[in-house]
């Protein structure tokens, strides 16, 4: 075996086989059960090596206009009207298909993405099949979701997902609009457009009702045209603060519904009492497995005053065996950040960050030289002012902060207009409680972080949006309860 297939930390490489199933060079928009030309294409390309993967149906206000017509058909003629456990058997079978082309979706995941194929593979993929799972449980048993009152569903539900977690991010916005009995129309993210096309050929092979689900893939005029059409109930959006604030400001006085899962800073806190080398092992989990691109990533650390030294020497050396690289091969730790802009936005910010003053520590792992990429990273010696302690970064970069009480790391945690998620170690039960009370956070771990359930309601507070997905508090954002 040549030394050129060994890759950092020694390991052979172990590339994802991609020879099991076909990508098409190009894809049309799926609505009313069938693909449509678009009249525009655009590329969509693997961060990993800027090679284009394939051409996609760029949506404007026709398309979309058609798009909504197909789903209010569906849903005045079909969908609303289907008894509701013939509604959870069509989310049963999609979850079964999504299971039976698990290895299938997340190979794609990584391809469009950028992420390690472990965090496909063993996170997104089964994740959203669970989410469908969930919710077909609950299309029969509304009434006994929401004890006294009748849940009736919303009507059409217009949802844009971002690209960090593409095929996730559609089962969490698909599953509870299908099983409350709306019809959708979804535009995912324009860099990572092909697992929801991908979802569209399994809901086709499903034989989902023409029209129930409908994917119109596009870019920011695609998504506004979406927000602020009349066809349109509700908006469900994830994705940045700014765009989310845009969303409210365009549909203010529309009646429209709306829920808002934005972006986040959130705080990972480990006091002297914790498992140092279990927090240690959080903080990677939190920030650097998926590169950063995770709403709730634990982009600030705070760690008491007296094992500030110790965290910060385990935490180092941990990073230095990441393996930064291929996200198709299995060793893979930390993959391609998903575009040049988003690449272009982390290299500012940490830029500023050491103008401002605050201290780089950087891995000395090597990282391709083609492709878009950045090495782990930490920043010690913060101000609360430092904007890479305040802005939403979305990459992986930590900020290191000390603190000596409960009450310090309350005040440097909640000093941020965000309010998404955050975690604490420690072993102390009273502390933990005591902290999650206190943070301003919609979701706080308590000795783990970044786990997720169908069955927990996520979301937050502040500048990190408004309403719930998952759990009964995710299905209500889809019903009108009568009394």
């Amino acid at each position: 075996m040549d030394s050129n297939d060994f890759i950092l930390g020694g390991y052979a490489k172990a590339p994802e086989s991609i020879d099991h199933f076909s990508i098409n060079s190009s894809y049309d928009l799926f609505i009313g059960g069938r693909w449509v030309k678009a009249t525009q294409q655009f590329k969509t390309t693997n961060p990993a090596n800027d090679q284009v993967i394939a051409e996609v149906g760029l949506a404007g206000k026709k398309e979309v206009n058609q798009a909504i017509k197909a789903a209010r058909k569906a849903y005045e003629s079909v969908w609303s009207k289907m008894p509701a456990a013939d509604r959870g058997k069509y989310l049963f079978r999609i979850a079964r298909l999504l299971q039976e082309r698990a290895r299938q979706f997340a190979v794609v995941e990584s391809l469009d993405g950028g992420k390690p194929i472990r965090e496909s593979r063993d996170v997104d993929v089964p994740l959203a099949a669970a989410h469908f799972f969930y919710h077909a449980g609950w299309a029969d048993k509304l009434s006994y979701a929401f004890p006294g009152a009748k849940p009736k569903p919303i009507g059409v539900i217009g949802q844009i997902i971002p690209w960090n977690f593409p095929l996730l991010m559609a089962a969490w916005k698909i599953a509870p609009a299908l099983a409350c009995g709306n019809t959708v129309v979804l535009k995912p993210a324009e860099t990572t457009p092909l697992s929801a096309l991908m979802l569209a050929q399994l809901i086709e092979d499903a034989d989902l009702p023409p029209g129930v689900v409908n994917i119109v893939t596009g870019a920011g005029e695609t998504g506004q045209a979406l927000v602020e059409h009349p066809g349109i109930d509700k908006i469900a959006f994830t994705g940045s603060t700014e765009v989310g604030k845009h969303i409210r400001k365009a549909i203010a006085g529309s009646g429209k519904r709306y829920t808002l899962e934005l972006g986040g800073k959130a705080a990972n806190i480990i006091f002297e009492d914790a498992p140092i080398n279990e927090a240690v092992e959080g903080i990677i989990n939190g920030i650097f497995f998926n590169q950063g691109h995770v709403c709730c990533a634990g982009s600030r650390l705070f760690v008491q005053e007296s094992i500030a030294d110790q965290v910060l020497r385990k935490l180092k050396k941990r990073i230095g065996t990441l393996i930064v690289g291929d996200p198709l091969d299995k060793n893979t730790d930390i993959g391609a950040i998903n575009s040049r802009e988003q690449l272009d936005r982390i290299k500012s910010l940490v830029k500023i960050g050491k103008e401002e003053g605050a201290q780089l520590w950087q891995s000395d792992q090597r990282i391709p030289r083609k492709g878009n990429w950045f090495k782990p990273t930490l920043f010690t010696q913060c101000a609360q002012s430092h904007r890479i302690v305040q802005e939403e970064v979305f990459g992986p970069v930590l900020a290191i902060q000390t603190f000596r009480t409960p009450k310090e790391a309350i005040a440097k945690a909640n000093n941020t207009p965000y309010g998404l998620s955050g975690g604490v170690w420690t072993d102390k039960g009273s502390k933990a409680f005591q902290m999650t009370s206190s943070l301003n956070a919609g979701v706080v771990w308590a000795n783990t972080f970044n786990k997720f359930d169908p069955v927990s309601p996520f979301g937050g507070m502040q500048e990190s949006g408004i309403g719930r997905e998952g759990g009964l508090q995710g299905l209500r954002a889809y019903c009108n309860l009568e009394l």
